[in-house]
């Protein structure tokens, strides 16, 4: 009787701690390296169950129930189910009642169809970057997210890191003047990879789903995001999240204009190329310009990144871990720097808090659908470019790019 007591009392101090309007029960959609990161992320949260998982090839599907129900949140005995369901369509998924909100961790050209059907389900959804795969599923997601009341959070993660808050700032109080340019840049290298197998059962058709039906390809499946037919290369993966902190620190919106250059594809297969630079032209008047190179040298993760905003009166050099100013004059050492205390890791960790809190208080997340559009629309233009051999425009009337 003394233990079973005990037992109750425990039950009872967690559902004190995890009140039923705080309870979250997540279902997560593509559960390959990342999206079981960010699944571990999710599960930082106290108040929050991972009550699915979807995928379509086993080992991803097994490995995430297996991390998932590791957690001791995942089934404490408040609740009613002790691992996550699991399934391998997303549609049966969505249509699980006990299911709150998703994870949509696909490769980029399931994103636009699935967001619309989580919308259509009433789920409240987190979606990785890029939000889209083309200008016409942005226009059409932003649209959609006027008229829901699902909260939607994209993986813009710079937008709810301290650092790129505090730098936001600066360039808000006008220290460094006028800025006319931002320049960017990515370093790293993928080349030299060995082939790719398969460690299990893949559905081959059903990963395909919206894109061009192909003959089965293990190295699609795992370089998918260096395929037109499944993403924007390399450009797009890690532009998006540059061309977003350019925004955010700049204040700007859509690009009035984009205009790129690429080389050849180096990576033996793939038809998007690796060595890329995009030049962004805004409203506000000032250049953005991204250049990405992944056959360079291989760098320390805290250093393969920088943006350097270009004012007259100062410059910010600001990356993954710090920034510095350095004033007209005296650029030989800084005036002012920052470097967040917990490091980039963090950023995804404050950006899921963000969209947790949004969850259950209905307030507007940090990096909503027209806000991940922007960027998206900005790597894709510059995609657009490199096929087209030309500089092109975006007609913010007619939301459409044009020559």
């Amino acid at each position: 009787m003394n233990r079973r007591i005990f037992f109750l009392s425990s039950a009872a101090a967690l559902a004190q701690a995890a009140q039923p309007s705080e309870q979250v029960v997540l279902g997560v959609i593509g559960s390959g390296s990342r999206g079981t990161f960010v699944m571990g992320v999710f599960q930082k949260d106290p108040a929050l169950r991972v009550g699915a998982i979807c995928d379509v090839y086993e080992p991803n599907l097994e490995r995430a129930v297996s991390a998932a129900s590791k957690v001791p949140g995942t089934h404490p005995k408040i609740y009613r189910n002790y691992n996550p369901k699991i399934y391998r369509n997303y549609k049966e998924l969505l249509a699980d009642k006990d299911v709150q909100a998703v994870l949509i961790a696909t490769p980029e050209h399931w994103h636009y169809q699935m967001v619309m059907d989580a919308l259509a389900a009433g789920k409240d959804v987190y979606v990785e970057k890029p939000l889209c795969h083309t200008p016409e599923q942005g226009v059409k997601l932003v649209e959609a997210e006027k008229h829901t009341k699902s909260i939607i959070q994209v993986g813009m993660q710079r937008r709810s890191y301290d650092l790129y808050q505090q730098g936001r700032e600066v360039v808000a109080s006008g220290k460094l003047g006028t800025v006319r340019m931002v320049r960017s840049w990515w370093l790293n290298n993928y080349l030299g990879r060995t082939p790719h197998k398969l460690d299990g059962k893949l559905n081959w058709e059903q990963w395909q789903g919206p894109a061009p039906h192909r003959p089965f390809d293990p190295q699609r499946f795992r370089e998918w995001r260096y395929y037109s037919d499944y993403a924007g290369g390399i450009l797009a993966d890690q532009g998006a999240h540059v061309f977003d902190g350019i925004h955010m620190l700049m204040g700007a919106g859509y690009p009035s204009a984009v205009n790129a250059s690429g080389g050849k594809p180096h990576l033996a297969g793939v038809d998007m190329p690796e060595s890329v630079v995009a030049i962004a032209e805004y409203p506000e008047d000032f250049l953005g310009v991204f250049t990405i190179n992944y056959a360079a040298m291989q760098y320390k993760m805290a250093n393969d990144q920088l943006n350097q905003l270009d004012g007259d009166r100062a410059r910010m050099d600001i990356g993954r871990e710090n920034f510095k100013v350095y004033l007209k004059g005296a650029e030989d050492a800084p005036a002012m720097e920052m470097k967040s205390p917990k490091g980039f890791g963090w950023a995804t960790d404050l950006h899921v808090q963000n969209f947790l809190e949004c969850v259950r208080t209905r307030k507007p997340p940090a990096a909503p659908m027209r806000i991940a559009f922007q960027a998206a629309l900005v790597v894709q233009m510059a995609n657009m470019s490199i096929k087209q051999g030309r500089r092109l425009k975006w007609n913010a009337a007619l939301q459409r790019v044009e020559a």
